[in-house]
């Protein structure tokens, strides 16, 4: 058992395995092409920064576009979706995936804004959400806050699916203590888990703190295909549609046409004038 504690309680991974497998020097996950600013400046169009080779590259850069939100403090996520829009091999993605994550490199977790919505998080930005959330729900009470300590040490290092069993979660936070149904509401409260409604016995990891953008993820959606769909021939150019201010979502149009490209909504057709973005009627 002590080996196996020892193990699991490595030291998290730099962002350091490519998504072909080869090894090379840590980075953050920001790259060395873009600036700190990158998140805010959005300087680059969806056009020229829309098909990618690589998955990490792509998963690298969306998290640099990832939209600033005024009253949401959140790390940035990638959509699955958005992934699949941007490289094209959508196997390669998959396996890229199973890969990143099994390196620790990431996490990806199931939401419930669709039956195959599922976010991407680094796992640098997560254990930054899953302080702060710590920090929220625990205040100046620490009765059972140890909780938290186990659950990075023994589950999240060791169990990389979107969800778990309550036995499998008592065993794995028991390497850390005597865990109680106390320990698994702090988690529940703090938003690291959910229980799932079909069965009460298993939990989805969760996100804190992202309901508030899972609401305009679902609202942003409609807006764009509305504003597509009142269209004589439901499409716009992609240029056009990006610089649009949506109402009833705090994430971007390229937010959003990403992940409506990438599940098959809305397709894009080169043109003379440039990448129109066309409703799907299928």
């Amino acid at each position: 058992l002590d080996n196996q504690q020892s193990e699991m309680a490595e030291p998290w991974p730099s962002y350091s395995s490519s998504s072909r497998g080869k090894k090379k020097r840590p980075r953050s996950p920001d790259g060395d092409a873009t600036s700190s600013q990158g998140r805010t400046e959005n300087s680059t169009s969806l056009e020229d920064n829309l098909i990618f080779s690589d998955t990490l590259i792509a998963l690298q850069l969306m998290r640099t576009q990832f939209p600033k939100l005024e009253k949401v403090v959140t790390q940035p996520f990638i959509l699955q979706s958005q992934l699949y829009s941007s490289v094209k091999d959508r196997t390669q993605v998959d396996r890229d995936l199973e890969s990143l994550k099994k390196d620790r490199v990431l996490r990806v977790f199931k939401l419930n804004t669709g039956q195959d919505d599922h976010a991407i998080m680094f796992m640098d930005d997560y254990l930054k959400q899953m302080e702060s959330a710590v920090r929220r729900s625990t205040g100046k009470n620490k009765d059972g806050s140890e909780v938290f300590d186990w659950f990075e040490k023994y589950v999240l290092r060791s169990k990389l699916d979107v969800s778990i069993d309550h036995l499998e979660l008592c065993s794995l936070l028991s390497h850390g203590g005597d865990a109680r149904d106390k320990h698994i509401t702090l988690l529940m409260n703090a938003g690291l888990l959910t229980r799932q409604l079909i069965d009460p016995n298993m939990y989805w990891f969760s996100i804190p703190s992202i309901g508030p953008i899972l609401k305009g993820l679902s609202q942003g959606r409609k807006e764009v295909l509305s504003l597509l769909g009142r269209r004589k021939y439901k499409e716009m150019l992609l240029s056009s549609l990006e610089k649009t201010r949506l109402r009833l979502s705090p994430l971007d149009v390229r937010f959003h046409l990403r992940d409506l490209i990438g599940s098959g909504h809305v397709k894009t057709v080169q043109t003379p004038t440039g990448l129109l973005a066309r409703m799907s009627t299928d």
